[in-house]
């Protein structure tokens, strides 16, 4: 940290946390991320000697998997202040946006299956919170080929309906239809929190929720996909041909309990987007001061030339604006996880990633021609920013669904 941070009230407990999750984040996260960055090949990212496993392990070890699992799965929800989760989720983006992402989905097949009351669902959490290997992780598959934005605007036009269809047959459902590319941990994920059409005729509300094993036969994977930013984030499609799946996996067989319960997850999602994104915002800030204090131009410092203080100050007010606004709403909704404040979410969702973008960019102007060399992590977190305003829905249409909460 490389100016004054004014919280207030953390305790003791809260303190030793954070120090201890700080010191995995930059000593593990921060150069695993960057050796991740640099591989030619996605597919290396996941092979079996690559540091990612270790990044798993350091996680796990120190129980951050288990932070949203209640006690009596072996959790810790509840347990600890609430604003150290929301801490906890702005260091891990503060050292890799990509790999805070992964590390977040891979516990949301197990955290939703706390939740539920059924002696299979609450076992697989609790084996999960034993998990100190990574041998269990989560993804979230829920984007498609051709479903992208129409997630997060809805409706019941059944031309928009979900392409991967569950049919009831007897005591067990039949699945068939492929995930796009998108899914975070797709590529290695044992399970995964899929989204399934149950009605095609109600379109996007027509909608169940089931959490699969995806070790089930008639199960395929796609390749690792190549991208441009958030590369230590494995992701790939998941293909379903005749997936016979037990019917006590589909968790939320009824359309109208999902649509009526749909802004929490919105609110779930987005929330912590907007902590990790104000992180990563934190981060290219922080690398911008430190080179600007270093560096000498016209016999002194660059910071000592005004037009470089002056954008300095506007990116410092933009990135405290957007960790706080991410910390007041992240701290309401874990407050009121029954009726959170979906505008507020999608609103700091927006502002914190539009807030890293632009901050990571000024941040390679400050630098020069530095900022575009890989010797330092700015155009790296520029990469990582730029990718945050389009994944898990994109800001404008987001926003617009947001507004129907507002």
């Amino acid at each position: 940290m490389t100016y004054r941070d004014i919280d207030l009230d953390l305790s003791p407990l809260t303190q030793s946390m954070l120090s201890e999750v700080r010191k995995f984040a930059m000593d593990m996260m921060r150069p695993a991320g960057i050796a991740l960055d640099r591989l030619a090949d996605p597919a290396d990212v996941i092979a079996d000697s690559s540091v990612l496993w270790d990044v798993f392990r350091g996680f796990r070890e120190l129980g951050l998997h288990t932070l949203q699992i209640p006690s009596t799965c072996g959790g810790m929800a509840g347990e600890n202040d609430p604003m150290a989760s929301i801490l906890i989720a702005e260091q891990l983006g503060y050292a890799d946006a990509g790999l805070a992402i992964s590390m977040g989905v891979s516990c949301m097949p197990f955290n939703f299956a706390a939740l539920i009351p059924t002696p299979a669902m609450q076992q697989l959490s609790r084996d999960f919170c034993a998990d100190r290997e990574g041998r269990l992780i989560g993804c979230w598959a829920i984007t498609e080929p051709d479903h992208g934005t129409d997630w997060s605007l809805g409706g019941s036009d059944p031309r928009c309906g979900p392409s991967v269809k569950a049919v009831l047959r007897g005591d067990e459902y039949i699945i068939n239809g492929e995930k796009s590319a998108w899914v975070s941990n797709g590529t290695i994920a044992t399970h995964a929190l899929l989204h399934v059409s149950l009605d095609p005729s109600r379109g996007m509300q027509g909608q169940g929720l089931a959490i699969v094993p995806l070790d089930l036969p008639g199960i395929s994977r796609g390749k690792p996909l190549d991208k441009m930013g958030q590369r230590p984030l494995n992701q790939g499609s998941l293909i379903f041909e005749e997936v016979r799946m037990p019917k006590g996996y589909m968790v939320v067989p009824y359309p109208d309990l999902i649509n009526a319960s749909g802004g929490q997850g919105l609110a779930t999602v987005n929330g912590g987007m907007a902590v990790v994104f104000a992180g990563l915002a934190k981060a290219a800030f922080d690398e911008a001061l430190a080179y600007a204090r270093q560096r000498v131009q016209g016999g002194v410092p660059i910071i000592e030339h005004a037009p470089v203080k002056l954008k300095l100050m506007k990116m410092f007010e933009k990135v405290e604006a957007a960790r706080a606004s991410a910390r007041r709403m992240a701290l309401y909704n874990v407050r009121n996880p029954l009726a959170p404040s979906v505008v507020h979410a999608v609103a700091a969702k927006c502002l914190s990633t539009e807030t890293a973008t632009f901050v990571a960019s000024e941040a390679m102007q400050i630098m020069g021609g530095y900022g575009l060399a890989k010797e330092f992590p700015v155009e790296k977190m520029y990469r990582d920013a730029r990718a945050s305003m389009i994944e898990d829905g994109v800001n404008e249409a987001l926003a617009i669904r947001a507004m129907d909460y507002l």
